[in-house]
């Protein structure tokens, strides 16, 4: 199964001021953080930030807080635990007015059917805040894509363990690249060039 830009949302987890200094690649970890979040401004993929406990850790990067439409400031590790949820998959809303009113071909669809159920996840640390935003979203019935090249923690062996975790729970363990030519699908897209550019 492809991923499929109309289909999916990006969330970018915990690339803070005062915890980057500590993880393992961090700067290409990052690099990778802001092309998945210019690829997704131009292919029109709702992006989400989160930050834990930004009181002590810092913010994120302000050009990855710019490409983001919303940052949650969390205490829990899982960003689940504190409304990321409700953001990926707002309410239903009850149809309004009388639904008889209008015969069923002229009604609007539903939400179910704009859902955007594929969930491109990457962030640190990986093997924490990382895995358990990553876990609950599997919980709550998301297809989960985990960019691994923008992922990281403070050691390679615990970044590692998260991946073979997520691996085993359901998740798709990705790349980049494949993100991005997956959002793309053809060189004709109107956008290749500038996401081409990304990578070059």
């Amino acid at each position: 199964m492809l991923l499929d830009a109309l289909e999916s949302q990006l969330v970018l987890v915990d690339y803070q001021a005062r915890l980057m200094p500590a993880i393992f690649e961090a700067q290409p970890v990052l690099a990778n953080a802001l092309r998945l979040a210019q690829a997704a401004k131009w292919l029109g993929v709702p992006t989400w930030g989160t930050e834990q406990n930004p009181s002590k850790l810092g913010e994120n990067p302000a050009d990855l807080r710019a490409l983001c439409q919303r940052t949650l400031s969390k205490m829990h590790f899982s960003g689940v635990e504190e409304g990321l949820g409700e953001w990926l998959r707002p309410p239903v809303k009850p149809p309004a007015g009388n639904a008889r009113s209008l015969p069923k071909h002229l009604q609007k669809a539903s939400a179910e059917s704009e859902a955007r159920n594929a969930i491109v996840i990457a962030g640190c640390e990986a093997h924490v805040c990382l895995l358990q935003t990553a876990l609950d979203l599997l919980e709550d019935e998301f297809d989960v894509w985990v960019v691994t090249d923008a992922c990281s923690s403070r050691t390679e062996r615990n970044r590692d363990a998260a991946f073979d975790r997520l691996a085993g729970a359901g998740a798709e363990l990705v790349s980049t690249e494949m993100v991005l030519f997956e959002w793309l699908r053809t060189a004709e897209h109107s956008e290749f060039k500038a996401v081409h550019g990304l990578i070059k």
